[in-house]
């Protein structure tokens, strides 16, 4: 594995210091049910705090990512083209091959204690989930999001994961002292179509209870609906049995996105596709043809569905993922935001 050839950029390129060396990496496995066939390479990283590319498209500036590699196994991730940067496989090496930076909350404690942060709004699981399996026995977050909070630093998270909930009381203080955003994405309510792309995720009903549960608690909670997946997530009836589900789950807002095939994924997802729906294999090229994204017509004609439904269940406002600080009035009328393609998908 190339481990001293890992950026902060995530790409390999010598003339850059690597986030860590060979000499900093331990290999473990856990003879545990939930772990059984994991294997995790701890790792000292050198730095946390990641800065996103002038020319993306994302919301925010910075990013923290205490695990590559993810455990949800989703066919459809993104971020499975990272582990090629390590040598390390793209399919089922992604799903079972997790990198852990142990010494994440220490060492992101000593950034923002810098004099040169200047406390932006740091961004969790936009890469991999953080709160995926291994954070259950790694225990990364709960530091994490205490450090944030030391420095009434803003931030948010997005999330599969109904581990969340072990943090909530956390979660909650920090949303007294600055601005907590938190997100839950649930593409779908479909029960088979969950258990064949997402086989290593919560079922969705538990993610909807996470979305209940926060809002009980005075966090509200938004949910990103994503992926829309073309020809098996995408009918009328399906759109709406999962916005019903959204509404019930009192979500402050709900934002659609389409499935989207970055090289990498692309390639694991069509494979998926063909030995489970191989008459949509050919649907799938014509429809990304032209790169990674579906057709704008046709990710607009799925936003404007979500968004009609959202507005006849009255779902709102318009900040999806990024609720009112704790005790901040209401906005006066709620909307429901245009679509952003975030990168976890």
């Amino acid at each position: 594995m190339r481990w001293e050839n890992l950026t902060d950029s995530g790409h390999g390129r010598a003339a850059d210091a690597a986030l860590f060396g060979a000499d900093a990496v331990t290999t473990r496995t856990f003879d545990m049910p939930e772990f059984r066939g994991i294997t995790f390479h701890e790792v000292r990283a050198r730095s946390i705090l990641n800065r996103v590319p002038g020319a993306s498209r994302m919301p925010f500036e910075w990013t923290v990512n205490p695990y590559r590699g993810c455990t949800h196994a989703c066919v459809y991730c993104f971020a499975r083209k990272t582990h090629s940067y390590l040598d390390l496989d793209t399919g089922l090496g992604f799903d079972s091959q997790i990198v852990v930076k142990v010494n994440a909350p220490e060492l992101l404690r000593r950034q923002l204690a810098s004099r040169r942060w200047q406390g932006e709004h740091v961004a969790m699981g936009t890469n991999v989930d953080c709160y995926q399996r291994a954070e259950g026995r790694y225990r990364l977050m709960p530091g994490i999001i205490a450090a944030l909070s030391d420095r009434a630093n803003p931030f948010s998270i997005l999330t599969k994961g109904t581990l969340i909930l072990r943090d909530l009381d956390l979660l909650t203080r920090a949303a007294r002292v600055t601005d907590v955003g938190i997100s839950v994405s649930v593409g779908f309510t479909d029960a088979d179509l969950w258990r064949t792309v997402e086989p290593g995720t919560p079922a969705p009903e538990r993610r909807l209870e996470v979305v209940r549960t926060l809002g009980e608690h005075g966090i509200g909670c938004g949910v990103l609906m994503a992926p829309v997946i073309p020809f098996l997530g995408d009918q009328p009836a399906q759109l709406r049995a999962t916005v019903r589900a959204i509404a019930a789950s009192g979500a402050t807002s709900v934002t659609p996105l389409v499935l989207h095939l970055r090289p990498g994924a692309r390639e694991w997802f069509m494979a998926w596709l063909a030995a489970h729906h191989p008459h949509l294999v050919r649907r799938y090229e014509r429809l990304y043809a032209e790169g990674a994204y579906a057709p704008k017509w046709y990710q607009r004609r799925i936003t404007r569905q979500v968004h009609d439904l959202a507005r006849e269940y009255g779902i709102g406002p318009a900040r999806a993922g990024m609720p009112r600080r704790i005790g901040e009035p209401e906005p006066a009328e709620p909307v429901a935001p245009e679509p952003t393609q975030l990168s976890l998908l």
